[in-house]
Formats: C-alpha cells, sequence, structure tokens
C-alpha cells in the first residue's frame, strides 16, 4: 500500500539523507558525504524541493536555478536552509551542484533508497522512461519546526507550485 502524501499540518519524517558539504577547494572531486538528518530542522525553517533527477533538463535549467537566484530573498523571509532532493547517490548531487555554482546556498542532499520519498508519499515511478521505479515527485515543501506549513506538488510537466517563485509568494 502507497504512503499517503505528507500535507499542511504533519510532521515530516525522521529520515537520513546523505550530503557532500561545500567546499570551494574541491572543484574536481566530491567530498566524503555525510548524514543529513530531517532531525536536524528542528527549530528551523527549510525549504524542501525535490526533483524527479540530477542534471535532467527541467529540473536543471529551471527549478534549481531559481531557489540559487531567490536565496536572497527566502532568507530574508525567515528561512534558514535550502535543500534540493533527489534520488540520485550524494556523489551526483555533489557533483551537480558544482555545475550549477549554487555553493553553500542550497544544500544537495541525496535520497539515494528513495527512503525521504517513500515515507512522504512523495515517490513516482518513471520506469516508463528509463529513470526507475523510485523516484522523487516534483515538489516544494516549507517546513517550520518539522511542521509542513507549504506543499506544492506538480501534477503536470514543468515548474509551477514547486518553484521558489511560488514559495516566496506563501511565506
Amino acid at each position: 500500500m502507497a504512503q499517503q502524501q505528507i500535507k499542511v499540518g504533519d510532521t515530516l519524517p525522521t529520515v537520513s539523507l546523505k550530503y557532500c558539504p561545500y567546499d570551494p577547494e574541491l572543484k574536481n572531486a566530491c567530498g566524503i558525504p555525510q548524514v543529513l538528518s530531517t532531525d536536524s530542522f528542528k527549530g528551523k525553517k527549510v525549504i524542501i524541493f525535490g526533483v524527479p533527477g540530477a542534471f535532467t533538463p527541467t529540473c536543471n535549467n529551471n527549478h534549481l536555478p531559481e531557489y540559487h537566484e531567490k536565496y536572497q530573498d527566502l532568507a530574508k523571509k525567515g528561512v534558514d536552509q535550502v535543500v534540493c532532493i533527489s534520488t540520485a547517490d550524494a556523489f551526483v548531487m555533489d557533483a551537480w551542484g558544482k555545475w550549477t555554482n549554487v555553493s553553500d546556498k542550497v544544500i544537495m542532499a541525496a535520497d539515494g533508497n528513495g527512503d525521504f520519498v517513500k515515507a512522504t508519499g512523495l515517490v513516482q515511478d518513471l520506469t516508463k522512461v528509463g529513470m526507475g521505479a523510485v523516484r522523487s515527485k516534483r515538489f516544494a515543501m516549507v517546513v517550520e519546526d518539522m511542521k509542513v506549513t507549504y506543499i506544492g506538488v506538480e501534477t503536470q510537466f514543468g515548474v509551477s507550485v514547486s518553484g521558489a517563485g511560488a514559495v516566496l509568494a506563501k511565506l
């Protein structure tokens, strides 16, 4: 049975993600992956946005860049962290972050086993396009002290309710 999709008012589940901390000295290699537990979001306002795949056209050209471009506006609204999640590994996410020059503005987190997207009901099966059975839906959520205060899940191709502009309008 599929997990019910997380909604406003729900508590964010405790899940361990992986990421390589931003290090400007490591331009041509990835760092050592570290654990990023969703428990670390306690007491913070965090934007989590999920993408079906790193380096894919919409994710790379539209979704991720908008969060980087609007980072200062989000911070002015009290956002402590912006986290991008994909069901890739930490090395791919780190390389994608370097490719797009997000530096330390966006934490590029890997949900390699799909634990986060499964626990939040934000998983989709993209085997029909060769991307595998466990992929993230395109979404964005605002989490304040572990409570979801906004969730936007795309139902059509493109970026609208999950984009940084839509999230910024809700803050």
